[in-house]
């Protein structure tokens, strides 16, 4: 295969697409092993010598311990509910051809399609209503409501591209659906629901704004609302942003190197529906 002027384009292209999305990464590191002068005198070189003591400054200041309590929790159990009523929800949607499955299916795309920040008031003013504001469980229930549309989409494609005989012979054998369900169907949905855990935990772990909005001042604040205390009008601790940022990326990151054959395999099948 000759090596083109086409080809040496496409390889500069990417060089400087990836020098693009690694130079935020690079930042952040040095950022997080310099001491405030070496920021201040170097801000874009090389730590010389690097330090570590921003990473235990960010903890300490920052409640870090705690939060990550608070962001695990939160996660998890929203990630549970998600996977419990998705797959349940996408079972029905996907094995039954009536008017009000094809209902249903179409108000969950509506789901995915609209902006929560459209209704952030009125769903506000429900959770203070019903006493959630501040709580894990208002924060639970806001980001399995949010998310559940998403999840549903993966499930009902991946249980589409599943063979119907799976399921009937289950149900001729005297099983229920929800017998069917539990013992043949959700064992085969292990890539899409690998899936459907990271892409799920990433959006709500690395969360921002819905935080900081229900749970701002009740000692329950996830990592990123925490790390933003480094960071008011006068004055920004870019070392400490660093290292906390860095700190509230490592679970996560784990998590995507262990589920990471699930992702791509589970949302190209989920597709296929």
């Amino acid at each position: 295969m000759k090596y083109r002027p086409r080809t040496f384009l496409l390889e500069a292209v990417m060089i400087v697409v990836a020098i693009a999305f690694l130079f935020p990464v690079y930042v952040l590191v040095t950022l997080a092993f310099k001491d405030p002068q070496q920021i201040a005198n170097k801000p874009l070189g090389l730590p010389s010598p690097p330090s570590v003591g921003s990473f235990g400054a960010a903890w300490r200041e920052a409640g870090l311990g705690s939060a990550l309590l608070n962001s695990t929790l939160i996660t998890v159990a929203s990630v549970v509910l998600l996977i419990a009523a998705g797959s349940l929800a996408a079972y029905f949607l996907a094995r039954t051809a009536t008017r009000l499955s094809y209902g249903l299916y179409i108000l969950f795309l509506v789901g995915i399609i609209l902006p929560f920040q459209l209704g952030m008031i009125p769903l506000y003013k429900l959770v203070d209503d019903l006493g959630l504001l501040g709580t894990y469980q208002g924060m639970i229930l806001f980001y399995t409501g949010i998310q559940l549309p998403f999840t549903v989409f993966l499930y009902t494609g991946f249980i589409r591209s599943l063979p119907a005989d799976y399921t009937n012979a289950a149900l001729i054998d005297g099983a229920s659906h929800l017998q069917a369900f539990m013992h043949v169907i959700f064992p085969l949905l292990r890539p899409i629901t690998g899936t459907v855990l990271i892409l799920n935990a990433v959006q709500i772990w690395n969360d921002f704004f819905t935080p900081l909005l229900y749970l701002g001042g009740s000692g329950h604040e996830t990592v990123p609302v925490r790390v933003f205390a480094f960071v008011n009008q006068y004055t920004s601790n870019y070392g400490l942003v660093a290292a906390g940022l860095i700190l509230a990326a490592l679970p996560i990151l784990l998590l995507f190197l262990v589920l990471q054959r699930y992702v791509i395999r589970g949302f190209a099948s989920g597709l296929k529906g």
